[in-house]
């Protein structure tokens, strides 16, 4: 075959040439061309993600747990309501009773008519009735009941109104500049706002300040008088090396989450509020942890001055406050003094104005009861753990078995179930809670005696 070129003809292997010489270079050139695209893509998906993150909700921030790096934020000082994230600080005031030993898990708290009147999510505890400590706080973590909360409030302030006022002071103790509480549920009122900066500072001192209590979040189910409840926490159940901690809702609020994630010497905490849906917030903020886990430090987190402001501008500290306990009776009596505010870390100002600065507060795990306070025996940052097991109902098995069996051991206690990931399995580990060095040893001591394997341990 031949090409007819100024009328004469070329032979076909000229042709094949010409076309090689011709086309090879375009070739070359769209090839080039699309593995820049390709690369350059890539090196957006992050940015993609991160922009697609932040269409979901309305505020965020990361904070490497570590390090206390913010590691991202995006109107991360806007306030906004919190919902039920509202009830980490009804728990972290509660721990700083049962701490003080003012309060124990098998304590009974009574139920008013205005706890039994919140509106639901509610375990629906009648008036008169009682609730032990220990199911008030795992009806918290799990089914984030409302009711339950506003018993806490007002066994512990009085009043609900006088415990906001506590909660709200301990929050200016904490660095939450920006944050007031008025309930302890959570439930719509226009003065309850906060930032998710505050949120970050809340969730790093509930993990550090009370360890022996805080893996009490990681609670997948919870029984209450033949009623299971699951824990609103989804990526508890599908995203790795998550330990807690909590989601809220309202109409006002959206869909908020405060969340803390461990992959072996990696911790982020992160927080996202006002998503549009749970489901977009959770994807949002599984998609901002995922982004920055390459960023986060491995490590031992620093032991102290590790939360200031997050960012935040220096403020004065506030008034030094002598520790005052006012437990009170749920039923109607003048309530104590909004003065009345547990202890609570000192906090250590700082500048931090810049990008890379960290969070700083001092801070005493083993903080004392006040003068005057009583010893308890259920006050101390070490665990009794009963087992590891690959179900978390034959964990609760265990730890049911093991209270009937030593009752006048563990009662006071509190039993919960913790989980680690080993391999590709599972683990939920059996403990109670609450004991001191020496009583978790001498505990454990009595438990093999009566042929109960134990482990005591520090908190982690």
């Amino acid at each position: 075959m031949a090409s007819q070129t100024g009328g004469k003809a070329l032979p076909s292997v000229f042709v094949e040439v010409r076309k090689r010489i011709f086309w090879a270079p375009l070739r070359r050139f769209v090839r080039l061309t699309i593995a820049l695209l390709l690369s350059f893509g890539a090196a957006l998906a992050p940015m993609s993600e991160a922009i697609a993150a932040d269409s979901r909700i309305k505020a965020a921030i990361i904070v490497d747990a570590n390090t206390n790096n913010v590691l991202y934020s995006s109107s991360a000082d806007v306030l906004r309501s919190p919902a039920s994230l509202t009830k980490i600080m009804t728990l972290y005031v509660l721990f700083a009773y049962m701490r003080a030993g003012k309060l124990t898990p098998i304590t009974e708290l009574k139920v008013t008519a205005h706890a039994a009147a919140q509106p639901p999510t509610k375990l629906g505890l009648k008036p008169g009735s009682t609730i032990k400590v220990q199911d008030a706080i795992m009806s918290l973590v799990t089914k984030s009941a409302n009711d339950a909360a506003a018993v806490i409030a007002e066994n512990i302030g009085g009043t609900e109104a006088n415990f906001g006022r506590i909660m709200t002071q301990t929050a200016r103790n904490l660095g939450m500049k920006n944050t007031t509480f008025r309930n302890a549920s959570g439930l719509p009122n226009d003065e309850q706002l906060t930032t998710a900066r505050d949120m970050a500072i809340l969730a790093m001192h509930i993990m550090r300040d009370y360890p022996e209590y805080y893996s009490v979040f990681e609670t997948k189910y919870f029984t209450y008088k033949g009623n299971r409840f699951r824990n609103h926490n989804r990526l508890l159940f599908g995203y790795r090396g998550t330990n807690g901690v909590k989601t809220g809702y309202t109409r006002a609020s959206g869909f908020n989450l405060t969340a803390s994630v461990k992959r072996d010497d990696k911790h982020l905490v992160g927080v996202v509020l006002g998503g549009r849906t749970g489901a977009q917030r959770d994807a949002a903020l599984r998609a901002l942890l995922d982004q920055h886990w390459s960023k986060a430090t491995s490590g031992k987190p620093k032991a102290t001055n590790f939360i200031a402001s997050l960012l935040g501008p220096a403020t004065p500290p506030p008034p030094s406050r002598k520790p005052v306990f006012a437990l009170a009776s749920a039923t109607p009596s003048p309530s104590p003094s909004p003065s009345a505010v547990m202890p609570v870390p000192a906090i250590e100002q700082g500048d931090a104005s810049g990008p890379g600065d960290s969070v700083r507060t001092s801070h005493s795990p083993n903080r004392p009861a006040p003068r005057g306070a009583s010893p308890s025996r259920f006050v101390g940052n070490y665990h009794v753990q009963v087992g590891a097991f690959t179900s978390e109902s034959d964990a609760q098995n265990r730890l049911g078995m093991v209270r009937q069996r030593a009752p006048k051991l563990l009662n006071g206690h509190l039993p919960f179930t913790a989980s680690f990931t080993k391999g590709s399995t599972e683990w939920y580990r059996a403990r109670f809670a609450g004991f001191s060095k020496t009583d978790a040893q001498s505990t454990c001591d009595a438990l093999k005696r009566m042929s109960l394997e134990c482990i005591a341990m520090a908190a982690e």
